[in-house]
């Protein structure tokens, strides 16, 4: 089955011989080796590029333990660059390479070389490539198939295409399951043999079941204010023996984040103009991962779309924060929050989650934090349902989930 990824090949055709590295890092398994060395190799090769002058190595597959060495890999790229013309180096998970650095480096003195890296590790990008290479390396996130790509090859119409990627995630290999136990056994495979052993093995940790739980506490909680304190409580409500800290949970957190499996959203206090230090929000990259972890239990779908809003809301390259705003009642102050404000350059929106609006206290209590904002930015509640777009009389929008997902400059009304 072939999923077009037309959002991420296109930004790497923009970036293509710019100097810079190509950094793709993602989750693991959500189809960074797909997206360079299928889509992106094809593309090349359409465009007039000789297959060998397309270098591409897998550095997690065993035949390839030799390249680990960096002067072995540094020696056998060399050797394959035999003329002048445009060379396209694809290096798949980097980050099992000691010293990858010095390679890249010394590759970057090539003048006819085009460099394209994946990771699976945001240490890794964040530590090496913007420290080391100052400037040189070019970030490209990839997620798991948005709902977009995943209903673009699904067989069934979009309501059950919905149900099925809020339960089973967006995983391209997930699709290609043909029943529900296939679907549920490979996600339990993938979260205990590949993302949480990655995490356990790549920082060492010894109490493995004191990571396992935390995770399970935290797809239990989508969406919802929490710190390493408020964990740490759980923890001891759950077990008064506990020997975990809240500076453990705090490693492990972090942890859990360079590995792409969680991404955290920060409060900012709209009105006062700052961010708030804690609490803050968790949400998980992939749903099928999150629901693996708590056995297909608790698929509140409130939650499980807003956790999807998100992550659309990031695939599309906006930096996504977690609005409070301060009203007055009566004699008193009360804080309500925005589900996301959403940035991205000039372009800003306050975006309320909901899985229905059918009655009109509901729709009042969605829209009262947005009609409290006093600027002109674009607010926008997002329905559980196909309902046709309409703006209330204060001006703001009310669109359904498809529209919103479907449609990728939805949020340009």
């Amino acid at each position: 089955m072939r999923i077009e990824r037309d959002y991420y090949l296109n930004k790497l055709i923009s970036k293509k011989n710019n100097c810079l590295i190509k950094v793709v890092t993602g989750i693991r398994r959500c189809g960074k080796s797909y997206l360079l060395n299928t889509l992106f190799r094809e593309y090349l090769l359409e465009t007039g590029v000789k297959e060998e002058h397309i270098i591409f190595i897998a550095l997690d597959d065993v035949s390839n333990d030799y390249l680990l060495d960096p002067h072995k890999l540094s020696e056998y790229i060399k050797e394959k660059i035999k003329d002048k013309g445009m060379y396209y180096i694809i290096l798949d998970e980097i980050q099992l390479v000691t010293n990858f650095v010095a390679v890249l480096n010394g590759l970057l003195r090539i003048d006819n070389v085009d460099i394209y890296v994946t990771g699976s590790n945001s240490k890794f990008l964040s530590s090496d490539i913007v420290t080391e290479f100052r400037g040189r390396g070019d970030e490209i996130r990839v997620y798991p198939l948005s709902f977009s790509e995943f209903y673009s090859v699904y067989d069934g119409d979009r309501i059950n295409a919905w149900k099925d990627y809020i339960t089973y995630g967006g995983l391209p290999l997930v699709i290609l399951q043909k029943t529900k136990e296939e679907k549920i056994k490979y996600l339990e495979t993938q979260q205990k043999n590949v993302y949480l052993n990655d995490v356990i093995e790549r920082n060492n940790i010894i109490n493995d079941k004191e990571l396992y739980d935390l995770v399970c506490i935290i797809s239990s909680s989508v969406g919802s204010l929490t710190n390493p304190l408020k964990l740490y409580n759980t923890f001891v409500s759950k077990d008064k023996t506990t020997t975990i800290t809240d500076k453990t949970i705090y490693s492990y957190l972090n942890y859990l984040e360079d590995a792409f499996i969680i991404e955290k959203s920060l409060r900012y206090d709209i009105k006062g103009k700052k961010y708030i230090e804690t609490p803050y929000k968790y949400y998980f990259t992939d749903m099928g991962i999150r629901n693996a972890f708590i056995n297909f239990r608790q698929t509140e779908e409130n939650h499980l779309m807003e956790n999807v809003i998100y992550n659309e809301l990031k695939r599309r390259g906006f930096n996504v924060d977690v609005g409070v705003v301060e009203v007055r009642e009566k004699s008193s102050r009360k804080k309500l929050e925005i589900d996301f404000i959403v940035n991205k350059g000039y372009d800003k929106y306050y975006i309320q989650s909901a899985l229905n609006i059918d009655k009109e206290e509901k729709q009042e209590q969605e829209i009262r934090p947005l009609v409290n904002v006093n600027d002109f930015f674009k607010k926008i509640v997002i329905v559980g349902s196909d309902i046709p777009k309409y703006k209330t009389e204060d001006g703001i929008l009310i669109m359904g989930i498809y529209d919103f997902l479907l449609n990728e400059n939805s949020l340009d009304y």
